[in-house]
């Protein structure tokens, strides 16, 4: 299983890429394995500033449909459009083509609630 020592994770299987200000986020490699064949990736917050811990989208699988939560609170800058036509980037490259939104991160501080590559790869293995 993929988890990249560079990104953050959270409890909900998001990972997220800290680039100054702005931090991209999307699903992890083990979240897109237990979903399944995503079929459909919807998010209709784009300009929205959301809290930590909101939903900002949801993604459908051939199994379930998930929300996605914020890991961070910040304005959604970008959302992935290619995931419109293409939701299956989520499964085949979860950590690049398949990136979800770019946000605005609102309060740097909530940052170190994430956990480390490390940190998630224990948590999936307990």
């Amino acid at each position: 299983m993929n988890i990249p020592a560079d990104l953050k994770y959270t409890q909900d299987h998001e990972w997220v890429r800290v680039e100054g200000d702005v931090a991209t986020i999307g699903v992890t490699d083990f979240a897109q394995g237990e979903l399944g064949d995503v079929v459909f990736v919807e998010i209709e917050t784009e300009g929205e500033t959301l809290d930590k811990g909101e939903t900002f989208g949801t993604v459908e699988a051939v199994k379930t449909v998930s929300d996605l939560f914020m890991p961070v609170g910040g304005e959604v800058a970008e959302v992935n459009e290619a995931l419109a036509d293409e939701p299956e980037l989520v499964n085949k490259d979860p950590y690049h083509a398949g990136w979800m939104i770019k946000i605005n991160i609102s309060d740097s501080s909530e940052l170190s609630d994430l956990m480390s590559a490390d940190e998630y790869q224990k948590m999936i293995e307990a």
